[in-house]
This record gives structure tokens, C-alpha cells and sequence, in this order.
């Protein structure tokens, strides 16, 4: 899971920058409730995408509300992440592709 976490939240970035609940919300939403991260399971992902120089950080005071650190992909996280897509994408199909002959 670990892998496509990154892949994941790399995904939700293209669309611009996001923080850490309104990245758990988009996914919880997106997966169709299937997926309910919790702050020990986004946390760390954001962490390591930021250690690989895949995004960047930046904390922010928005209008309304608390402070915020806002995450946002980098030129190599667009790259990293349409070569795992691209890698995700074969592998998943793949897998359908197998399931699919045993029906």
C-alpha cells in the first residue's frame, strides 16, 4: 500500500496544492468511503514524498481557521508520478486481465 499511497497523493497535488485533512477528506471521497486514512497513515506518506523531493511545504495562515502546511508536487513529483501511473496502470490491468479469465 505503501507505494500507491504515494501514488495517491501525488495524484490529489496535480491539482494544486492541499493540506493534510483536505487531502484525507478528497481521498475518502474519491475512494467512495472504501478508503478512511487516518492522520498516522497521510502523515507519514506527505513526510516521505517531501524527504524524496517529490513535494514541498510551506505552512500557511489561511483567512478563516488555524495554520496550515500546504503541500505542493514538484517538477520531479509530475515526473514520478506519470511513471508510476503509467507502472500502475499495466500492473492493474494485468491483474484484470488474469481475474478476468477465470470468470
Amino acid at each position: 500500500m505503501a507505494g500507491m499511497s504515494g501514488l495517491m497523493v501525488l495524484d490529489l497535488l496535480r491539482e494544486g496544492p492541499g493540506y493534510g485533512y483536505g487531502l484525507r477528506q478528497r481521498i475518502c471521497q474519491q475512494s467512495h468511503h472504501a478508503l478512511q486514512w487516518q492522520d498516522g497513515t497521510l502523515y507519514p506518506v506527505l513526510r516521505r514524498l517531501e524527504d524524496q523531493g517529490l513535494v514541498t511545504s510551506v505552512w500557511a495562515n489561511p483567512p478563516a481557521g488555524r495554520r496550515r502546511r500546504y503541500y505542493r508536487l514538484t517538477p520531479r513529483g509530475q515526473r514520478t508520478w506519470s511513471a508510476q501511473r503509467q507502472q500502475w496502470l499495466r500492473f492493474s490491468g494485468a491483474v484484470n486481465a488474469v481475474l478476468a479469465s477465470r470468470s
